[in-house]
């Protein structure tokens, strides 16, 4: 039987138009995610889901990462965003002449820069 917990795992606050709460995910599987209204109910949801999703891998007789394995990141992720969002964050790429994910990037690096000091 494996210890859950020691997969690490994220919990993001999800925004009201995404319906409120906590998302939780799991960097390790990149298919199982879940949520709840609190912290503590994503956590336990959470692991609910993971457990489901070795369940299945092993079913599968796929192989079950090791926790703490998903430090390979591809470089690529999705989010939605409300559309008054997305349709600034296009105004502003087309002003300045790049890529959307250009200036997602660039926004992204410098959110994460300011947050580091």
């Amino acid at each position: 039987m494996r210890d859950l917990t020691h997969y690490p795992f994220e919990i993001r606050t999800l925004s009201e138009d995404d319906g409120g709460g906590f998302l939780i995910s799991f960097p390790d599987f990149s298919e199982c995610i879940s949520d709840g209204e609190t912290p503590e109910e994503a956590i336990r949801n959470g692991l609910d889901a993971l457990s489901e999703t070795i369940a299945a891998l092993e079913s599968m007789k796929l192989p079950v990462p090791e926790p703490g394995s998903g430090g390979s990141y591809s470089g690529r992720f999705v989010q939605r965003v409300p559309r008054s969002l997305h349709a600034r964050l296009a105004a502003r790429a087309k002003q300045e002449g790049v890529s959307m994910n250009a200036l997602v990037t660039t926004l992204l690096a410098d959110g994460l820069a300011r947050q580091e000091r």
